[in-house]
């Protein structure tokens, strides 16, 4: 292969880079439902022809690296040659992908146009992007909270051609319609990931037109190289050791007395990191499992975050990078193990990878986040227009604080990245309900030198007969401080609240609601960093006058008079 000049290379990086970004603008703008064009509930990559990530664009950082996982399956199980023009395919295997069965995956190889009108096409990449739809069929609408089985949980397809010769395979279009409660919507959004792969063609085939594949693929190879070249200086320049930190999540939702244990080890050696899970819970009853995929990249977002977040994603960025899982394990899930909560132990996984390496990386390191997406799910019928209805959100929370500023407050899981909290004006007009109360939670930010983020408030109030289901973690590991700062709040969710029907609930399933019913949910705050002695006394004086803390929190925590 040629030499490649650094100038060429660098365009080429970026090309791929917006690539990716183009195709994820084309998925948001295409889709059809809430989810995705508003909550953003999606992810894209661009990947090269032996599966390496060109270019990935903003999205939930739990899908990192890991789109791969579906184009080398599909390899896997039907050969090299499957790969032919036109082709659009389509996996949502929880123990492939990792996730959920609404986290659905549609991926396309590529091909560059042939110089000579007999020659054949040559495979040069694939494009994919995984975003959420709204419902599978499961058992209960949107997905079930207290599912013990994959068979509950809904469609499980993969992997399927869903185009082939650019036509639709309409025989698997009328499989998913009806299979899911919502096909309109459902097929809609498929076909928004359908063109947001053919977008990923187009720019890639374009780049391949403008350098050649020689030069494409120099460049590539330079780029891994770098990154692979930075990595290992990043990790070298650690202490060698065995470093350790545990949790546990709160229960597996139908076990609701048993906490879930993890231990993390990272071993830095030299200039490669291994990630030890194997100490961890067996497979739960309940939902909250998930495949080996998935807990790879939990680990590449918590490396990201702390050791290398500076550095371009890329096919080399996790070449220093072993994780290891136990099979069988919540967190290497067997069939036919429940996963739709996959992401609760995700989310500690990354906390404890940051709080296990924070004696190494101090000025680096943040206190653990409220740490979950807190689901909110209402479903039934809509009386404005007789039509069934599914609305699921997550909830903002607290960050941890770090060595040189307070955590951010209000802000998305570190799991969930560029994913948004439902905006009031679209959850109002698309369902019966109203949200009478959105504020941040004073006080539930961990006291420290620097404080942890504050939580939220919402309150809804139900303009119709429904059921709510709820997904809420983290209160018997709430979110610690690091070096001598407090812990964040646990979250708290309340039905009906002051009255005598309220009922406290983190986990639900279905539950029957009336009109006029309230429900009040405060999510958890991020831990504090450092003694909160030591914070300056102005700077709690500022927090109490931007109600961000009580001036009884101001005199408990943190002595000021």
């Amino acid at each position: 292969m040629s030499a490649i000049d650094p100038v060429t290379t660098e365009i080429i990086r970026c090309a791929l880079l917006q690539a990716a970004e183009d195709m994820n603008t084309t998925l948001i703008r295409s889709s059809y439902t809430p989810t995705i064009y508003e909550a953003k509930d999606c992810a894209v990559a661009l990947l090269d022809h032996e599966h390496n990530v060109l270019g990935q664009s903003s999205g939930l950082p739990i899908f990192l690296g890991n789109l791969e996982e579906c184009t080398r399956a599909t390899e896997r199980v039907h050969g090299r040659d499957v790969w032919q023009p036109g082709d659009v395919w389509v996996l949502n295997d929880s123990y492939i992908g990792g996730t959920h069965l609404n986290d659905v995956t549609v991926y396309a190889p590529i091909f560059s146009e042939p110089a000579e009108p007999d020659e054949a096409a040559v495979l040069i990449g694939f494009a994919a992007s995984r975003a959420h739809w709204i419902d599978m069929g499961s058992k209960d609408p949107g997905g079930s909270m207290d599912s013990t089985s994959i068979y509950q949980e809904g469609l499980r397809l993969g992997p399927i051609k869903i185009y082939e010769d650019g036509e639709p395979c309409d025989q698997v279009h009328s499989l998913i319609a009806r299979n899911v409660r919502f096909p309109e919507p459902t097929l809609g959004d498929m076909r928004a990931q359908v063109a947001c792969a053919r977008t990923g063609a187009q720019r890639l085939t374009e780049i391949v037109g403008r350098w050649g594949l020689e030069t494409v693929l120099a460049a590539r190879d330079a780029v891994f190289a770098q990154t692979e070249q930075m990595e290992r200086q990043r990790i070298a320049a650690l202490p060698d050791g065995v470093y350790e930190a545990s949790g546990c999540l709160d229960n597996d939702g139908i076990d609701l007395s048993t906490p879930l244990p993890v231990t993390v080890r990272v071993t830095v050696s030299g200039d490669r990191m291994a990630v030890d899970l194997t100490d961890c819970a067996e497979q739960a009853t309940g939902p909250v499992n998930c495949g080996a995929a998935q807990t790879v990249a939990a680990c590449r977002v918590a490396y990201k975050l702390l050791v290398s977040g500076d550095i371009p994603l890329n096919g080399g960025s996790f070449k220093p990078l072993e994780v290891v899982t136990r099979p069988g394990t919540m967190l290497a899930a067997v069939e036919p193990a429940a996963c739709q909560y996959y992401y609760s132990h995700l989310g500690l996984i990354i906390d404890l990878v940051v709080k296990a390496l924070a004696a190494a990386l101090p000025d680096n390191a943040a206190a653990a986040s409220y740490g979950d997406s807190m689901i909110v799910q209402f479903t039934g019928t809509d009386p404005r227009s007789g039509r069934p209805f599914v609305s699921q959100e997550a909830t903002v929370g607290g960050w941890g604080a770090w060595r040189t500023d307070d955590g951010e407050s209000c802000l998305i899981n570190n799991v969930n990245g560029s994913l948004r909290d439902m905006p009031v004006e679209v959850l109002e007009t698309l369902f019966p309900v109203r949200v009478t109360h959105y504020a941040i939670r004073p006080d539930s930010g961990g006291p420290g030198r620097t404080r942890g983020g504050n939580g939220v408030i919402r309150e809804y109030r139900f303009e119709a007969d429904q059921k709510l289901s709820l997904w809420w973690e983290r209160s018997t590991t709430p979110a610690w401080g690091l070096f001598g700062g407090a812990d964040g709040a646990p979250p708290l969710v309340r039905l009906n609240p002051g009255t005598p029907r309220q009922r406290t609930l983190l986990k639900a399933n279905a539950v029957d609601v009336r009109a006029g019913d309230i429900l009040r949910c405060e999510s958890g705050g991020g831990g504090g960093f450092g003694p909160a002695a030591e914070r300056p006394r102005a700077a709690v004086v500022e927090d109490v006058r931007e109600g961000l803390v009580s001036d009884d929190w101001a005199r408990t925590a943190y002595g000021l008079v």
